[in-house]
């Protein structure tokens, strides 16, 4: 997109949340379906034309369909709404998509907090995340390769800076 087409597509999605937020959209199938963000808009490069995605925060398939079918009947509205604060030779036509990434998000969020309390259970009842089946622990993925002993405090293990190797 260029400068022109993401400027109008952040104009339209204020002032669709604007209109959102003041309730101008009286169908009841978006009224009934809770808080409607807009969450992104794309315009074509002709201007003629914006997919306009949104998003309902906990609502079901259902609620979410029942909300674009009303955007949508709503949206000759919405279009002379734009038009009066745009002033352009055109308002782009708008299509409404639901936008699933917040859902897929908490799903993903749901997934790794299951797991991470599982985990901890595991922990807590004493058992090690890293034990072999025969008790001895496991390699790590770094390869495997054991830690080498500790030489702090000997001063003949300590490798020379660059700047000592040369001295020598």
């Amino acid at each position: 997109m260029n400068q022109r087409t993401e400027r109008l597509a952040r104009e339209i999605q204020g002032i669709l949340g604007e209109a959102l937020a003041r309730g101008d959209i009286k169908d009841p199938r978006v009224r009934e379906a809770g808080l409607v963000t807009i969450t992104r808009v794309q315009v074509t490069g002709d201007l003629r034309e914006a997919r306009v995605a949104f998003a309902v925060f906990g609502a079901v398939d259902f609620v979410l369909e029942r909300a674009r079918a009303g955007l949508q009947s709503a949206a000759s509205h919405l279009q002379r709404e734009i038009g009066h604060h745009l002033r352009t030779r055109s308002t782009p036509t708008l299509t409404f998509e639901i936008d699933r990434a917040l859902d897929e998000a908490l799903r993903v969020d749901s997934i790794l907090r299951t797991v991470s309390a599982e985990l901890r259970a595991t922990e807590a009842a004493g058992g090690d995340a890293n034990a072999g089946s025969d008790g001895s622990a496991a390699p790590h993925a770094e390869g495997g390769a054991k830690a080498a002993p500790s030489s702090e405090g000997d001063p003949s293990a300590a490798s020379p800076s660059p700047g000592e190797d040369a001295k020598r």
